[in-house]
């Protein structure tokens, strides 16, 4: 072994510090996609939730005022029940028409 003296120039620091920025980078991406869930339950908010069905705000705003879909109002802030909406498109599948 020499006694060389690493610093922030050497070859090997800069790969290890590359290879952290692109761990944390990946984890930061894992962390914002994920729900999160409460007794196991995830919610959707109402942006997320249209962006899910390719349906418009003012569309699950109308789903709402017709009681088609289950919601939570907590302040301002409207939630769909991750379970609710999954039901909601259970029972709306129809089998194929002959």
């Amino acid at each position: 072994m020499s006694n060389q003296l690493i610093t922030e120039n050497n070859e090997s620091v800069k790969a290890f510090f590359l290879s952290l920025d692109k761990l944390s980078s990946a984890l930061e991406r894992v962390f914002s996609s994920r729900k999160s869930t409460l007794n196991g339950e995830s919610f959707y908010t109402d942006e997320e939730l249209s962006k899910k069905l390719k349906i418009s705000r003012r569309s699950l705003q109308d789903y709402r005022n017709e009681g088609r879909i289950p919601y939570i109002k907590l302040g301002g802030k409207i939630l769909y029940r991750s379970s609710d909406v999954e039901k909601l498109l259970e029972d709306g599948y129809r089998d194929k028409f002959r």
